[in-house]
């Protein structure tokens, strides 16, 4: 059985919890849902690049150091007149907070692309690129993404994929024991853009069949396991620091 709550981003944690169904006001930004799946609860944020303006962030550009939460990153939209409006963590990273993978902000290759084939679960091959151009998101295969050079304005690698083409990853088995809380990204068939938070641990399987059978994803990406958070304006789950965090602000 799924159902989902739908709740403005105004809503504390608390009544994110206890509220039954809430529609979203005029002109809110990037709908938040908790959405139950498989008896599994999930943090859903659904984005409209034809309205949300989605961003990658990793170091202050005037400190030069990583941003590393969600709190320093609303900072320094704030002083630019923006409000944070949602949050989350980005792909794996290595330690002193440098993306693991391919990294773009404004245009610019910060990170180039990773080709290891060897490194826990981002080399557990296929892993893939996060893009966005424009009013455009994909989510592609490393190697194809390489081919393709779609030349986007921000873009976080990770892995492994999720969902490529409907498919679910190769390795993933509906028996798998390895369980963890997890975070990833998904374009969906309607063209809009899904970051999900589960709420309690998943295997890798129960979290692909979720973006493709329950969000209607046929491409996904895993970002990262127990770590991963989000944060609303009213709500911050982080606990540990990030390097790449990806925001919708206005």
């Amino acid at each position: 059985m799924t159902f989902r709550l739908v709740v403005p981003l105004r809503l504390s944690l608390v009544a994110l919890l206890s509220t039954a169904l809430v529609g979203c006001g005029q002109g809110q930004a990037a709908q938040v849902e908790q959405v139950s799946a498989g008896g599994t609860l999930y943090t859903v944020a659904t984005v409209d690049l034809t309205r949300d303006r989605l961003e990658l962030h990793w170091q202050n550009p005037t400190t030069g150091q990583p941003y590393g939460t969600f709190r320093q990153v609303a900072a320094r939209l704030s002083k630019e007149g923006r409000r944070l409006l949602f949050a989350t963590n980005s792909g794996i990273y290595a330690p002193g907070l440098r993306p693991l993978g391919l990294h773009v902000e404004g245009g610019r290759t910060l990170v180039p692309l990773n080709q290891a084939r060897s490194g826990g679960n981002f080399a557990l091959l296929p892993n893939g690129v996060f893009w966005v151009r424009g009013q455009r998101a994909g989510v592609t295969e490393t190697q194809a993404y390489r081919r393709a050079d779609p030349r986007p304005t921000f873009a976080s690698q990770s892995g492994p994929l999720l969902v490529e083409g409907g498919r679910l990853h190769p390795a993933f088995n509906k028996a798998g024991t390895s369980f963890k809380v997890r975070s990833g990204v998904g374009v969906c068939s309607d063209g809009k853009v899904r970051f999900v938070v589960s709420g309690a641990p998943v295997n890798f399987y129960s979290f692909a069949v979720f973006f493709r059978d329950t969000l209607g994803c046929p491409d996904a990406l895993y970002l990262d396991g127990s770590i991963s958070a989000y944060a609303t304006p009213q709500t911050d789950t982080q606990f540990a620091e990030f390097a790449g965090i990806w925001t919708v602000s206005r």
